[in-house]
Formats: C-alpha cells, sequence, structure tokens
C-alpha cells in the first residue's frame, strides 16, 4: 500500500496563508493612506497568523508520530512568531492606534521575505469586512 498523502495538510495551508498574508502586507505598504480597505487588510493578516499559530501544533505532532522529536521542536521554535504578531496587530487595530502600524509592517516584512509577489492572486472580496469580523469579536471593555 502506497503513502497517503493529505493534499489540503496544515504544511499546504501554512504556505497559502503565508501568501495572503504576503499580499495584504504589500498591498498595505504600497497604500497612501489608512482607509477602510487598508483596514480590512491588516486584519485579514491577523486572521491568517491565527490560523498559521493554530496548525503549528498539529505539524508538530505529526512528526512525533513519526519519532522525530527534534524535527517537532525545531518547527515549534521557528514557528514562534504569527501568534504574537496577530495579538500585537490586533491590538493596535481594535484600539485604532493608527500610528504603531507602520511600524509594526515593518516588524513583520522579515517574516515575508521569502516570498515573492509577482502578481497579486488574492481578490478584493478575500478580505472586505475582516475588520468588523475583528473588532466584532471581543465584547467590549467597560
Amino acid at each position: 500500500m502506497g503513502r497517503v498523502i493529505n493534499p489540503d495538510s496544515t504544511g499546504k495551508q501554512r504556505t497559502q496563508l503565508m501568501r495572503t498574508s504576503a499580499e495584504m502586507l504589500r498591498g498595505l505598504t504600497q497604500k497612501s493612506e489608512f482607509d477602510d480597505d487598508a483596514k480590512d487588510m491588516a486584519a485579514t493578516i491577523v486572521f491568517c497568523l491565527r490560523e498559521i499559530d493554530e496548525g503549528i501544533e498539529s505539524s508538530a505532532q505529526a512528526w512525533e508520530k513519526r519519532d522525530y522529536w527534534n524535527k517537532a521542536e525545531e518547527l515549534r521554535r521557528r514557528w514562534l512568531w504569527p501568534g504574537s504578531i496577530a495579538d500585537e496587530l490586533a491590538g493596535i487595530l481594535i484600539s485604532e492606534d493608527w500610528q504603531r502600524l507602520p511600524a509594526m509592517l515593518v516588524k513583520m516584512l522579515p517574516y515575508f521575505a521569502e516570498i515573492k509577489i509577482t502578481k497579486l492572486t488574492r481578490k478584493p472580496d478575500d478580505w472586505r469586512g475582516a475588520y468588523m469580523r475583528l473588532v466584532n469579536e471581543r465584547p467590549p471593555t467597560q
């Protein structure tokens, strides 16, 4: 019997989410003003990074099942950043602290440096409304 290959593995999803985030980051850096579309793009990055962060543990566990403990730990170490970056970016967006956003985008650039964007493949419908979803997911502070 041959190997079972999952075409929708967490690794493939991670690659797609990284590509989406890289496209959003590129779009944000090219904007001259921070409008509603830019807010949606930034919120989309938050959702992508959260999904990446959630998938790391299942990928690491798959390596551990094969007794590749070192590989699993290296994967966890290499992917420590998405959760914290997502939280920090979400905090900026929810608090509407727009002056901190450019520095945050610069901080994120090295993580996406290896992804080459020759043309945008995501459509505006893919990120439209993401900012409101982000804002609405947290209860208001009293």
